[in-house]
């Protein structure tokens, strides 16, 4: 009977197809050798060596894979702010899943930079006249860097004379020398988090994206923040490694508000003594 049990919640947990990690490694496994899937096995890029030649000048275009989980780095002290702000957030890696308070938890943005951080199996860049678009695998998202030199960051958000924050804020881009792409993004909306251990930030926060094409099968990627009135000083949040995927597909990786009620309600909560109300 026991056993039983736990068959059925290891079932009401697949069926639900939420995009977990242990899920989606356990579907990776199943893939076949050579596919693009084989590329996540064990969280890590498999080694490849092959650059497939030389990289192309300023052009970041196409479909790319990443390291599952990407080299976090340290983050400085916060400010009081951000030490407030840092404990009313509730991880589920401190309190566990059916505790926690993570936007993830009901399907909201990830947001910028937490995108970038999360689960990061694919991105893609378009390039078009005036903007690159970027979009991201999981949540199906995209969104535009201005490259035309003609828009600039906005200073002022949520405020009257200002302008609305957005879940992936706003952005303009630029390049270092011929093979490196730089993002800078503003007014990300605070109710995102950093990362899943609940970092904040504020509208204010700045965030850097660099991305240098090493050859025509290598993207490195930097992450960084710079957010004063939480932050102490501005870090280095997050390194990735992309490798070019063949075939140019993605996964299709969703975050399903009515799945995510149902995983909440049926496992979660009860599992850590929660009310469903």
């Amino acid at each position: 009977m026991r056993y039983s049990r736990v068959r059925l919640l290891v079932a009401l947990v697949m069926g639900l197809g939420l995009g977990f990690s242990t899920f989606a490694m356990a579907q990776e496994g199943a893939s076949k050798p050579g596919s693009k899937e084989s590329l996540y096995r064990g969280n890590r890029l498999k080694p490849d060596p092959t650059p497939g030649g030389s990289a192309p000048v300023r052009d970041v275009s196409g479909s790319w894979a990443g390291n599952l989980t990407p080299e976090r780095l340290e983050i400085p002290p916060l400010t009081p702010l951000g030490q407030k702000l840092f404990a009313m957030n509730k991880p589920e890696t401190e309190v566990g899943t059916g505790h926690s308070n993570d936007p993830l938890n009901t399907c909201d943005p990830l947001g910028i930079p937490r995108n970038l951080v999360f689960e990061t199996r694919g991105l893609a860049f378009a390039t078009m006249p005036d903007r690159i678009a970027v979009l991201h695998q999981y949540q199906r998202i995209w969104r535009y860097v201005w490259m035309d030199g003609k828009h600039e960051l906005p200073t002022k958000f949520d405020t009257k004379d200002g302008v609305p924050s957005r879940w992936y804020g706003y952005s303009v881009g630029h390049w270092d020398g011929d093979y490196t792409l730089v993002i800078d993004t503003a007014g990300t909306n605070d109710q995102s988090w950093l990362d899943k251990a609940g970092h904040p930030h504020s509208v204010d926060a700045r965030i850097e994206e660099r991305y240098t094409r090493v050859d025509h099968n290598h993207i490195q990627m930097v992450v960084t923040v710079d957010d004063p009135k939480i932050y102490t000083k501005s870090f280095a949040l997050s390194k990735n490694e992309y490798r070019w995927i063949p075939d140019q597909e993605a996964e299709e990786q969703m975050c399903v508000p009515s799945e995510m009620i149902n995983y909440m309600n049926l496992i979660s909560k009860p599992a850590f003594g929660v009310d469903k109300k």
